[in-house]
């Protein structure tokens, strides 16, 4: 159960964290308040899990593809939370295009990154 929100919450983090870097590189990306910005990190993390294993399933035959199936699932979640949510607007087909590819890449080395820093502390916590 801890692992389970562990993970949850590192996924929600790194969903923040690309969301806040588009925000902050694209004028075209709008997120409109803080209570907006946490319901589209929710959505947008809730769809793109949900999104996410569809893509998957067309991997299998590439497997070399994994990596890369995250950039159609963060084009669709995006989508989909602008289209249901009034806190995040994202306007031009550039901005659609960085915006996907900046969530996607920060999404990914965040979920790179992150563990390794929570787990170093873990494990130096448990040593101390």
């Amino acid at each position: 159960m801890i692992r389970f929100l562990v993970s949850a919450a590192l996924f929600f983090g790194t969903a923040a964290v690309g969301l806040l870097v588009s925000d902050l590189l694209f004028d075209g990306m709008t997120i409109t308040s803080v209570l907006s910005f946490l319901t589209a990190v929710l959505l947008f993390a809730v769809i793109q899990a949900v999104v996410m294993p569809f893509f998957k399933v067309s991997v299998k035959a590439v497997p070399y593809l994994t990596g890369i199936i995250g950039l159609p699932a963060t084009f669709v979640a995006l989508l989909v939370t602008t289209l249901i949510s009034d806190g995040l607007r994202i306007s031009g087909l550039t901005t659609w295009l960085f915006a996907t590819l900046t969530v996607w890449l920060v999404t990914l080395f965040a979920a790179w990154l992150l563990p390794r820093i929570f787990l170093k502390n873990a494990v130096e916590q448990r040593h101390s």
